[in-house]
């Protein structure tokens, strides 16, 4: 996955014309845009009209975390630590694999169940335990079926098995299960329990992901729909947390306001069916437990050993920079439900761990610019997900800086330089534009012969090689302009 960042444009034609893909995502289009509008309207009836309110109250929680971060991760560590937690740190996907079978291996561990992390995405972490003996186990039903079906890359953040339909994973369980084909969803997901029943109750560590940490309590909290996570953090006689140095929140009260922020703009949900609160490791008696979770469980119960993997992988370099804004994602998916691309191509175009508007930037960022040529040019600039984005990341800007750093760098095609040039020049000269938008007008009308749109772009090809070009309507912008300016 690594690389495939480079070949946006031959895996998005290649997805453009993948017939049974489109229809599976054109299926899931729409259902989180419609889900978030309503919980949005829901919560600004009940809250009269306060939901961007909401919003800035939730970018400045992440601005006050990331302004500060080191300060903050110092004060998770020893919250942290203080529980009986061990605090370690990973400069890339590397250490993340190093650490992770050091632990296996101290503690005996043969098998590895999983709850949703993308930071395991990054780290190619599934891979790195099979080479050393250990079976991982997905337990997060996308995740599991993806990891069956061949170990399929994610296509979305919080629905990582949207590409796929009732049909194809029916096939898939029937194959791998041996077991009669079912399409019912219930009748899979029981299917899918069973299984990975087994699992649980028989493995020696558990892995998950964490939405956020929180410094004033040193906990991980994990925001799941499925009750994988409670079993992969409880279950286990080890669990380590993998998560980004960024998802610091520095209190409670911090994390509550971002909970009313998360879910609805995720999935459209008010809260999300599972909450958990994770804060050191299980001891002896009730009294002396530290772990703490949102419904009432044994406080005898949990994981004898926890570890928390703090990730950098290229974030520090954010820092200071005009990209500092990135780290404040709360990794909702919002953006991408709503992207116009995105929801056209799938998530695996993109080629990284992170689709749509969020991977835009996030890639060319954390894997090098020059690795990702194609991808802050993947979007319209339409504004929606900076529109949707719940702590009002400007995405759309971000791009356009990506834009400017390729260009500056030399990395964009010589032609297209050389065609921004020019515009540049005719933009700064009215006159000489004027000419120039006329003389494209003609030329364009000439090329539409009368009909409504243009089959073949003579000087830029490319433009109509997968869908026909609109042919201009009536007058240009300048000469409508002088029209409605025209002393009388």
């Amino acid at each position: 996955m690594q690389q495939q960042s480079m070949f946006f444009k031959a895996r998005a034609t290649a997805t453009l014309a993948d017939v049974g893909l489109q229809a599976n995502l054109r299926q899931a289009k729409g259902k989180f845009v419609d889900s978030r509008a309503q919980a949005v309207a829901d919560y600004d009836r009940e809250n009269e009209g306060d939901f961007e309110a909401l919003r800035l109250a939730g970018e400045a929680i992440r601005k006050r975390v990331v302004d500060d971060l080191d300060s903050w991760l110092e004060v998770f560590e020893e919250r942290a630590t203080a529980r009986g937690a061990s605090v370690l740190w990973a400069r890339d996907g590397q250490e993340i694999c190093d650490l992770v079978l050091d632990i296996a291996r101290t503690h005996g561990v043969q098998k590895v169940i999983k709850s949703k992390s993308m930071l395991s995405e990054e780290a190619g972490l599934n891979q790195a335990l099979e080479a050393a003996g250990v079976r991982p186990v997905e337990t997060d039903l996308g995740e599991y079926i993806l990891q069956i079906a061949g170990n399929e890359p994610p296509s979305h953040i919080i629905a990582p098995v949207m590409h796929k339909n009732v049909d194809q994973v029916a096939d898939l369980f029937a194959r791998t299960h041996g077991t009669p084909r079912q399409t019912a969803i219930p009748a899979l997901t029981r299917e899918a329990r069973a299984v990975l029943r087994e699992h649980f109750v028989s493995a020696e560590m558990g892995i998950s992901g964490a939405n956020f940490l929180i410094a004033e309590t040193g906990s991980a909290a994990l925001v799941t729909n499925e009750g994988n996570g409670r079993m992969v953090s409880s279950l286990p006689k080890v669990h380590v947390v993998i998560t980004g140095i960024e998802k610091i929140v520095p209190t409670l009260a911090d994390f509550a306001t971002l909970m009313r922020l998360l879910p609805r703009s995720a999935t459209g949900q008010v809260i999300s069916n599972y909450v958990s609160l994770l804060t050191g490791k299980a001891r002896g008696s009730a009294e002396e437990s530290t772990t703490a979770a949102t419904d009432a469980t044994d406080a005898t119960d949990g994981p004898e050993h926890v570890y928390f993997i703090l990730v950098d992988n290229g974030r520090v370099g954010l820092l200071g920079s005009e990209f500092q804004s990135m780290l404040a994602c709360i990794r909702c998916g919002a953006c991408l439900n709503h992207c116009p691309v995105y929801q056209t191509i799938g998530g695996h175009a993109y080629g990284w761990v992170y689709p749509g508007p969020m991977g835009s930037v996030l890639t060319p960022l954390l894997r090098g610019v020059e690795k990702a040529l194609d991808l802050p040019q993947a979007s319209t600039l339409c504004q929606q997900c900076s529109v949707v984005c719940p702590v009002r990341i400007p995405l759309p800007e971000l791009l356009r800086k990506l834009r400017e750093r390729q260009t500056r760098a030399g990395l964009r095609p010589r032609g297209e330089r050389l065609a921004w040039r020019l515009w540049a020049w005719l933009a700064a000269r009215p006159g000489c534009y004027d000419l120039a938008t006329r003389a494209a007008l003609r030329y364009l009308n000439w090329l539409a012969g009368g009909r409504e749109r243009i089959e073949v772009l003579g000087i830029a090809p490319g433009w109509s090689a997968g869908r026909d070009f609109p042919a201009p309507q009536g007058k240009t912008f300048r000469q409508l302009y002088r029209q409605q300016t025209k002393p009388r």
